[in-house]
């Protein structure tokens, strides 16, 4: 009878707690989460991490920010740390990331624009149109994404603030998924129900700032892209996606007709038990990203006062014309 009065009770405990570490990591914390064997190993043969000297770098990079007068970025050590890792520890790649990680919220205000833990975003939570598994593909393999964009009402939400829920949850992993950081992810893409609404929000242009917005700011590291329950009017969105990513990436994207040979891939054991795994079930995955997004609610707030200031940058300001403009070519665009 008291039941769901200690589970809501529980779930106020935990976004407190989640809240005192997240305003600890950020009081310009020099903390890192110690790694597990398997990831401190990867991170080191793959990404060229060597523990002694991440300190240094991570005082390099604060003191490169400290110089910039149109960057206002975060400095906490566990944060860039995510930027090095992303970039295999070039330090000039990681300046260039971040750089650009803080100016795509003014080149692409529609995905940055009130970008708060409010109703609309709980409520696209809420679909299960966006997962992020609790288990990885191994103890130090990527994190495993899945996203079944036609949950959502495309009559009530544009696939922009879809996306910009999904940018939340990804700075939320760049803070607290080791996994995701070292070892990248695997995206599922669920085309089950997704009819003529949700294709016609994904034009080209949209897709082609997806694109520079995956490559050039944020410090992920995509395995694999898997569309499963895919039908023929969605072969258009998929080509279209295809046409602007390298042939690297391209390589990646693989269409499934049957999810028995996405277990090639991704075998069955670790997807949520409505896929017929073992990795939990989709509306514990919502319930554990709604109580953590709530907890992240001042971190959010707070958000809004970083960014660039383009008229301070010396030289060209990075802007949408500069980002997106039509003399660039998709096909150059690479992800590591």
């Amino acid at each position: 009878m008291h039941r769901p009065a200690r589970i809501k009770l529980k779930t106020i405990v935990v976004i407190r707690q989640t809240q005192r570490k997240v305003a600890m990591s950020e009081s310009y914390s020099n903390s890192i989460r110690s790694l597990s064997p398997e990831l401190a190993k990867k991170a080191h043969d793959e990404l060229g991490e060597i523990p002694d000297r991440i300190d240094e770098d991570i005082e390099t990079l604060r003191t490169w920010i400290s110089k910039q007068p149109h960057l206002k970025a975060r400095q906490d050590a566990q944060f860039l740390v995510a930027f090095l890792r992303g970039c295999k520890y070039s330090l000039e790649k990681t300046k260039l990331k971040l750089d650009n990680f803080y100016a795509m919220r003014g080149a692409v205000p529609e995905l940055y624009k009130k970008r708060i833990v409010g109703e609309k975003q709980l409520s696209i939570l809420n679909t299960g149109c966006l997962l992020r598994l609790p288990q990885p593909l191994q103890a130090d393999g990527p994190r495993i994404h899945i996203s079944r964009y036609g949950q959502y009402d495309s009559k009530k939400y544009s696939i922009a603030e879809v996306v910009q829920v999904n940018t939340m949850l990804g700075e939320i992993q760049i803070r607290e998924d080791d996994n995701a950081m070292i070892s990248g992810f695997v995206e599922i893409i669920d085309m089950k129900g997704v009819g003529a609404g949700h294709l016609f929000q994904f034009d080209a242009v949209l897709v082609k700032k997806l694109a520079v917005l995956g490559d050039k700011a944020y410090p992920y590291r995509p395995k694999g892209f898997h569309f499963v329950n895919a039908h023929s009017s969605a072969e258009k969105f998929m080509s279209i996606a295809k046409s602007l990513m390298s042939e690297k990436i391209r390589k990646r994207f693989h269409i499934h007709s049957k999810l028995d040979s996405l277990y090639k891939y991704v075998p069955k054991e670790c997807l949520p038990a409505e896929y017929g795994g073992s990795n939990g079930t989709i509306q514990d995955v919502v319930s554990t990203w709604r109580t953590k997004l709530l907890a992240y609610k001042p971190f959010f707030e707070e958000e809004t006062s970083y960014g660039t200031n383009e008229k301070l940058r010396r030289g060209q300001p990075v802007n949408a014309e500069s980002l997106f403009g039509i003399e660039g070519s998709f096909r150059k665009l690479d992800i590591d």
